[in-house]
């Protein structure tokens, strides 16, 4: 069991969005099953959260229709492999608010990354040019936040890169797993998105646990 610290855990929910739940743009299996399990979380046993959202403005870079070319193929651009995704969690749309079930009462703060034309951002602290940053992680070190907890989606993108990243600046992270769903997209060497990140989460020392495995200090 992990007993949290009220003053010093918090809870990231991660990209809560319709736009990735059935139904959404780019929907992840099973996705909205997360708000329940994410709203247990935030208000039976942290004090503090903040949220993140995929936030893109028309014509992204990640977008499939930016570039001609089918959806979930991959693009080189100037930051590297980039997969080509459907429009998505565009700016102001229904799709990229936060979903309206999630209970916000205990999130301090909301961060929105994706935002920049040239450049997708899967990590909660960093683009994927690994420079550009959201200022998550100065507002974790600002509030004295030591552990991490992330639950959303998808947990084989978005949340896995936020863990890892979290990892990089010294926090100690879980990712809380029965609040998560995963695209598990094949892959050409026969595993999926989901071992994968599975696999770097492991490798970076993301502990991996279920919202039963926590409990109220």
């Amino acid at each position: 069991m992990v007993r949290i610290d009220p003053r010093t855990d918090v809870l990231g929910i991660i990209d809560v969005q319709p736009t990735f739940m059935p139904g959404g743009e780019l929907p992840v299996p099973d996705g909205a099953a997360v708000v329940a399990p994410c709203n247990r979380l935030s208000t039976t046993l942290f004090r503090h959260a903040f949220a993140t959202q995929d936030w893109h403005p028309p014509g992204h870079v990640s977008f499939a229709s930016s570039h001609g070319a089918a959806p979930f193929s991959t693009a080189t651009l100037p930051y590297g492999e980039q997969v080509l995704w459907p429009d998505h969690a565009l700016i102001g749309s229904p799709g990229a608010a936060l979903h309206p079930g999630l209970d916000l009462t205990r999130v301090d703060a909301i961060f929105r990354k994706g935002f920049r034309p040239e450049i997708d951002s899967y990590s909660a602290f960093r683009d994927n040019d690994r420079v550009s940053t959201t200022g998550l992680g100065g507002w974790l070190k600002e509030r004295g936040f030591r552990r991490v907890f992330l639950c959303g989606l998808a947990l084989d993108f978005c949340v896995s890169w936020s863990a890892i990243d979290a990892r990089d600046l010294g926090h100690e992270v879980f990712v809380v797993t029965d609040a998560c769903r995963a695209i598990a997209a094949p892959l050409p060497a026969g595993h999926t998105t989901m071992e994968e990140a599975h696999l770097a989460m492991e490798q970076a020392g993301v502990r991996l646990c279920g919202v039963d495995q926590l409990v109220a200090a």
